[in-house]
């Protein structure tokens, strides 16, 4: 798009616009509802992140654009301010700010769109980028498992008790005012906590983008599932059992779902063999989107294979979002070794379910800090 080199080429800006974090959240009765969190930055550059997952890195005029486009300008307002601290026509500025909309909503409602390519902008390689707050906060809300789990997979040790629901509140509200977007509620099994679907729903009212990470044993309550889907959960992954069959009939029901979904299939010496074979039922049923994690390095050529027949078969390969926590779920989902992710302790933070914080989930050794208690600049610091 042309008009990012042109003006900022040609003009500086006389004041770059605060710093400062926006929030836009379309109405209800749109047809693909979607979040903006644009975060701008000293000097006027700004990130500005779609749903919690596509990453764009803007210079001064695009954050602009944004900034404008996020908090409802007219066109023609838009248009006489950009004109008047660019010192440009107004009748260009509206032009070029008309263009800059239209990109932002086929980024938003289009499937194949490369944001690459687009508004003049990179997409950020967000593990990167110096970011002012992590972009998403893991929130371990329990390490109780469901009935019939081995007791060994989580690490019930390292907390002496769960937080009310008061607290976890207070906790989303921090993260909130701290500018992340995005929250996982996670475990343990999440579900586990009677009051799951009122902490949704109580970030969903602040704004946050929500998701939630299960094995998937209490769907089967329909009712239940119908509860966490009226709270306004943005998207869910089940975990499928490290040995046997995932329950079918939810897997189904939460396909049919006006819900993100994603199935996390955990490959290890045991079962190697029938992963490929349940992958293929999964991409038969419906499902779009897929993890895949090894248990073992031994296993990175099955592993390639998974991901290789996964890629025929159009499913959407999710490789971000954190599992609950056992020795059968490796942390490196991608390597299973034991160096930190990439983006731990910058992109994403771990809330344990006392409020301690780690850099990302099973990093004990390093406490940054109780959410709770500490201040927010004690446990997050981008040049950390």
């Amino acid at each position: 798009m042309k008009i990012f080199g042109r003006l900022t080429g040609l003009f500086t800006p006389v004041k770059s616009l605060p710093e400062g974090v926006y929030h836009f959240q379309s109405v209800a009765d749109d047809k693909k509802p979607y979040r903006l969190h644009l975060r701008l930055q000293k000097g006027g550059a700004g990130i500005l992140i779609l749903n919690a997952s596509t990453v764009l890195q803007l210079n001064p005029t695009a954050a602009e654009f944004a900034f404008h486009y996020i908090q409802g300008s007219k066109p023609e307002n838009a248009a006489k301010a950009i004109a008047s601290r660019y010192r440009i026509k107004k009748s260009l500025a509206l032009q070029d700010y008309n263009e800059f909309v239209e990109k932002i909503s086929a980024l938003v409602h289009g499937q194949d769109v490369d944001p690459i390519s687009m508004l003049g902008f990179e997409q950020a390689q967000p593990n990167s980028s110096e970011l002012s707050a992590p972009l998403r906060l893991d929130c371990a809300l329990t390490y109780r498992l469901s009935p019939g789990s081995d007791p060994i997979d989580a690490p019930e040790k390292r907390v002496d008790r769960e937080l009310t629901s008061v607290e976890w509140q207070a906790i989303l509200d921090k993260a909130w005012v701290a500018g992340i977007p995005h929250v996982v509620f996670t475990g343990g099994e999440a579900t586990l906590r009677e009051d799951l679907p009122e902490l949704i729903i109580h970030a969903q009212e602040i704004g946050q983008v929500t998701g939630l990470l299960t094995d998937g044993i209490k769907l089967a309550d329909k009712g239940y599932l119908e509860q966490l889907l009226q709270t306004g959960l943005d998207h869910m992954m089940i975990l499928a059992p490290v040995n046997g069959e995932p329950d079918w009939p939810v897997i189904k029901s939460v396909i049919q779902a006006d819900i993100f979904l994603t199935v996390h299939l955990t490959v290890t010496q045991q079962n190697s063999e029938s992963r490929m074979a349940l992958l293929e039922k999964l991409a038969a049923e419906g499902l779009e989107n897929v993890s895949i994690s090894i248990s073992d390095p031994a296993l990175q050529e099955v592993g390639a294979r998974l991901h290789s027949r996964a890629a025929e078969l159009n499913l959407r390969q999710v490789s971000d979002l954190p599992v609950p926590y056992s020795d059968a779920h490796p942390v490196a989902l991608e390597s299973a070794e034991d160096a930190e992710p990439g983006g731990a302790g910058k992109t994403w933070l771990y809330v344990e379910p006392d409020g301690d914080v780690l850099p990302a989930q099973g990093f004990a050794d390093q406490i940054l800090g109780n959410i709770l208690r500490d201040n927010w600049e004690k446990i997050y610091s981008p040049g950390k």
